[in-house]
């Protein structure tokens, strides 16, 4: 029987994510500890019992209409892969009709957001049944139709899972190696895996890429954590979701399962009444500042990467006001295997994702399309029918260019910015700026800038990058701060892809930290910076590849909520042109 094409409807959380944060990872082992069907379960005849799924008895949508058409769905525990007695849950969707003996390749998705009740907070569901989560994507690309499985995990202390939630620690990669290795040893399953997130299981595939298992043959990660430490903290200074991230993460650990769930799912779902340390480990790991600290030496997943070869295909908004580009340059340069991106000006949005006017959020028709053509490239071996550029790059025009890596540079420069003098005292006034002599051409600041400078005093520094333009209305682009914890700093800023037009001029604010972004707390001591250098990688869009994509809808938003007036000032220094020769970006 064909496989139906699902009706759900696509669930836009970008704005509950974006409040959350983002966080854990997972991994299993091969042990089963549930009855497993010997091939595909078989649906029961519409009303003919009970529509929660086991692992032998599957559910249709006739029979749940929260199970996507075109799917039959089954429910799986086992233990993850650390050798604890943490138990793993996994809602399974297999295309209907599945014959016995025949395989398909997996999609698997481990995280947070699978529980039965709802993905952050309740939903109201009238009956349980699989999390509607990723079923934009499943009707998007006709997933069960085209032969694949798609798999849901909760990573540990979440939905009908045991343990305690991890923060893509070392329990969340433990969980993260079992999930891929019980999904490629299903009989149905052809032993490919392929993973696809956004957000928290967007880190999650990031985990499973570093994990190193033979059977995951692809990534797909929209919006990832790259550094879970530069999630919550910038340098030693704490950002407002160092408490918002784990309450939230804590309380979707806290929700119970439904009352149609099995007893075992109940009793999983229940394990931090029984275990209130739980959310005080979390937490309070969430509080330590230091990056050189196990507890986030553990999380860096872009340190992880070094040497890992999985394709991965992944997306990045530059302007993110959540999972930022931090840690997404060395996860690049450390990873050694095929990669494809989508990177422009955008939020926390998914590929597919559109705006309340119809517009593409990134700005890019054929998410669903390319996806599918990456996963059946690498998890049937099929050859792509269509060329897509390794990567598909959107600047601050709102223009997109093809390119074979990202950052792609002309020149490395670095531009002297002098001394200054503030008091960090947590008004945004205290600080200096100094600015470039007029562009003579137009160029692009690309790859991750990088500032130097000798610091005499204790407290905190906040630097920003502008794009002044002839009427002094100038857009802040890029920003770091940091805790003045050594005489010579050394601060890399959000990686960044900002086009400066002709005429225009690059200010570099210097001083306290001056916004709600952080909790600062002001040393109150004046700061003096010394031989403040800039290092950065120019790109000369004159050469650009032009591909295919619109304007992000987000770029504006940005724009008009960033443009400020910058006082007056002479220009100190000049940024010179960026030369027709490529060499690696700082």
């Amino acid at each position: 029987m064909k496989p139906r094409r699902t009706t759900s409807r696509p669930t836009n959380r970008a704005a509950q994510l974006a409040a959350a944060g983002l966080v854990t990872a997972f991994a299993l082992t091969v042990t089963l500890a549930a009855p497993a069907a010997s091939a595909a379960a078989t649906p029961r005849e519409p009303g003919s019992g009970t529509a929660i799924a086991t692992a032998t008895d599957g559910v249709t949508h006739e029979e749940n209409d929260r199970v996507p058409e075109g799917a039959v769905w089954t429910q799986h525990y086992f233990p993850s892969s650390d050798g604890s007695d943490t138990e793993l849950h996994a809602d399974v969707l297999l295309p209907e009709g599945l014959a016995e003996g025949e395989k398909v390749p997996v999609i698997l998705s481990a995280g947070a957001y699978f529980g039965h009740a709802g993905e952050i907070v309740p939903g109201g569901h009238e009956r349980s049944g699989p999390s509607a989560r990723f079923q934009d994507f499943m009707k998007g690309t006709d997933l069960f139709a085209k032969g694949y499985a798609f798999v849901m995990v909760d990573t540990r202390g979440f939905g009908g899972s045991t343990g305690c939630l991890d923060f893509g620690g070392p329990g969340d990669r433990a969980d993260v190696r079992a999930a891929i290795d019980w999904s490629a040893d299903r009989p149905w399953s052809t032993g490919a895996v392929g993973m696809y997130g956004k957000s928290f299981d967007a880190l999650t595939g990031l985990i499973g890429n570093n994990v190193d298992r033979d059977a995951l043959k692809a990534v797909v990660a929209q919006e990832p954590v790259w550094d879970a430490y530069r999630l919550v903290h910038s340098n030693g200074v704490p950002r407002p979701n160092v408490v918002a991230t784990a309450t939230t993460y804590n309380a979707i650990a806290a929700m119970p399962g439904m009352k149609d769930d099995d007893a075992r799912y109940r009793a999983n779902a229940d394990y931090e009444k029984k275990h209130p340390e739980c959310f005080a480990e979390n937490s309070d790991g969430y509080r330590v500042a230091d990056p050189a600290d196990r507890y986030w030496t553990e999380r860096d997943q872009s340190e992880k990467a070094e040497g890992t070869d999985t394709p991965l295909f992944f997306t990045q908004g530059f302007t993110e006001s959540n999972t930022k580009p931090e840690g997404m340059r060395e996860f690049l340069a450390n990873h050694r295997g095929p990669t494809r991106g989508w990177l422009g000006p955008w939020d926390h949005v998914r590929g597919n994702e559109k705006d309340e006017k119809g517009r593409l959020a990134m700005g890019r028709a054929g998410w669903f399309e390319e996806t599918m053509s990456f996963y059946d490239q690498y998890l049937k071996g099929r050859k792509p029918r269509a060329a897509h550029p390794p990567y598909a790059v959107q600047d601050s025009t709102g223009s997109w260019r093809a390119q074979k890596t990202w950052p792609e540079a002309d020149r490395s420069v670095t531009v002297p910015l002098g001394d200054g003098v503030y008091v960090d005292n947590g008004k945004a006034p205290e600080s200096f700026v100094v600015r470039s002599r007029p562009l003579d051409r137009p160029t692009r600041i690309t790859g991750t800038p990088r500032i130097e400078m000798t610091a005499e005093g204790e407290g905190n520094v906040m630097v920003k990058l502008y794009d002044v333009a002839e009427d002094g209305q100038a857009v802040m682009f890029d920003e770091q701060v940091a805790r003045l914890a050594a005489d010579r700093p050394a601060l890399d800023l959000k990686s960044a892809d900002w086009t400066l037009d002709a005429g225009q001029t690059l200010a570099v604010e210097i001083g306290t930290i001056g916004t709600g972004d952080w909790l600062d707390t002001p040393s109150r001591q004046t700061v003096r910076i010394k031989n403040a250098r800039l290092h950065l990688a120019l790109d000369d869009p004159s050469d650009d590849t032009p591909t295919a994509g619109e304007r992000a809808p987000y770029l504006d938003t940005y724009i008009s909520a960033y443009t400020t007036r910058l006082p007056a000032g002479k220009p100190t220094f000049t940024l010179p042109a960026p030369k027709s020769r490529t060499i690696t970006a700082p």
